[in-house]
């Protein structure tokens, strides 16, 4: 098991020092469902929603999430992305919206935590849109489905176990 990069020699937390690291393009993608009932679903597809557009605020939800990340989750360093795009699609089978969001930079350090938490925010912004008709949805599957750049280069989620890399 590789070192836990967020503790120094005492354990102390401390953000990772990255001053050295060579700046490389990095890219990561992320991706969670949200399964509600075929009505709720259906009411989305529609563009029906009482709150309006569920899917455009969603998406603009995601997005400014990537760029609160670093003011969320203690030691994730504040950077500059260059990209970001969200998308949301309809897997009726399941009765599900899925998030699958994509965030780029040229930098010093990798993108995943911006691209999960554009997913996480995404789905809950959809679950505070159309919780007045259906409070029991379940976000799910919430994953880092791959990430390029920096000195460990490409990781991809294997399908059958996406918390194992290729």
């Amino acid at each position: 098991m590789s070192k836990l990069t967020h503790f120094d020699q005492d354990g102390q937390a401390h953000m990772v020092r990255v001053t050295e690291k060579t700046d490389t393009v990095r890219e990561a993608t992320a991706t969670g469902l949200i399964v509600m009932q075929p009505h709720t679903l259906e009411l989305i597809r529609k563009g029906e929603a009482s709150k309006g557009d569920v899917i455009a605020v969603a998406r603009i939800a995601a997005i400014q999430a990537t760029k609160k990340t670093s003011d969320l989750i203690p030691l994730c360093h504040p950077l500059a992305i260059t990209h970001v795009a969200v998308d949301f699609s309809l897997e009726p089978e399941r009765s599900a919206l899925r998030c699958t969001a994509t965030v780029g930079l040229t930098g010093k350090t990798g993108v995943e935590m911006e691209a999960l938490t554009a997913v996480q925010i995404g789905l809950l912004t959809v679950y505070d849109m159309v919780k007045a008709v259906d409070r029991g949805m379940v976000m799910t599957g919430i994953q880092l489905l791959e990430k390029s750049g920096g000195r460990s280069g490409l990781w991809r989620a294997k399908p059958d176990k996406p918390d194992k890399p290729e």
